[in-house]
């Protein structure tokens, strides 16, 4: 829903075999392995890599992706968030989504014992990050997430700027037990967002957004507006400019003046 704030990005991080986006796009562009790694890229041929797709009222957004076949060996996509960053930026992208597949309590935990910051910690380090998250809005799904907060909270990570997305995956009110737990954890992040349960996304996943359920729309509204309010309560309004990541190439279309990130 941020396509109706600036324009926008969704960098998919996880491996193609996992991954849903590819079908998604109503224009697959030329996909993420046409922007050689150990290469200089320009803006265009970045944002020629990017696949467009629909959104409601006549917008779209963009989405990194790999549009290989199926039988193609996997890319090797960066482990390093700073890389992400750093593509969005050149890619001229204001706001940059990262589906990134990370389950954040075992990171957290699994650094923290192995003595280094992990995946998370390093995302979160990133100009102006906004964590968001996801979970089922079940039983298992809060207590899955009620001790990612508690792995945050002992690495330090900036819970209060965090927002959580509680997926509903039925019809009908919330479970009790994810009501209490949605109450606990407001008074930990900067807000609970409630995702209704869409029959279309739960079948279709994100094509054809023009049959998305006007109360999903109007949550992922919330949601887009508590990334950005939390932004702005730590940053201030207007966000002041982002650092300017090194230049991947010495092109005037992407190393003049500042990139936006």
């Amino acid at each position: 829903m941020s396509a109706s704030t600036a324009p926008s990005v969704v960098l998919d991080t996880v491996p193609r075999a996992a991954s849903p986006w590819p079908y998604w796009a109503a224009e697959p562009g030329t996909g993420l392995a046409s922007i050689p790694p150990d290469q200089p890229a320009s803006r265009q041929r970045i944002q020629d890599a990017a696949a467009r797709c629909p959104a409601p009222e006549g917008r779209s957004w963009h989405v990194l992706t790999d549009h290989q076949k199926w039988s193609s060996p996997p890319l090797q996509l960066p482990d390093d968030p700073a890389a992400w960053h750093q593509l969005a930026a050149a890619g001229g992208w204001q706001v940059a989504v990262a589906d990134t597949g990370n389950a954040m309590a075992h990171d957290v935990i699994a650094t923290r014992c192995a003595g280094h910051a992990g995946q998370t910690a390093a995302w979160c380090a990133l100009p102006f990050c906004i964590p968001v998250l996801c979970t089922a809005a079940t039983g298992p799904g809060v207590l899955a997430l009620q001790l990612a907060v508690k792995a945050a909270v002992a690495e330090g990570l900036p819970l209060q700027r965090m927002v959580i997305a509680l997926a509903k995956t039925t019809e009908g009110r919330l479970p009790s037990p994810v009501r209490a737990a949605a109450a606990m954890l407001r008074s930990h992040v900067y807000a609970v967002v409630t995702i209704p349960y869409d029959p279309h996304i739960r079948t279709y996943g994100m094509s054809d957004a023009h049959r998305i359920r006007p109360k999903t729309l109007a949550a992922g509204n919330d949601l887009a507006r508590a990334v950005l309010a939390s932004a702005h309560q730590v940053w201030g309004d207007p966000l002041p400019a982002p650092p300017v990541p090194a230049p991947l190439s010495s092109s005037p279309h992407v190393a003049s003046g500042k990139v936006p990130a």
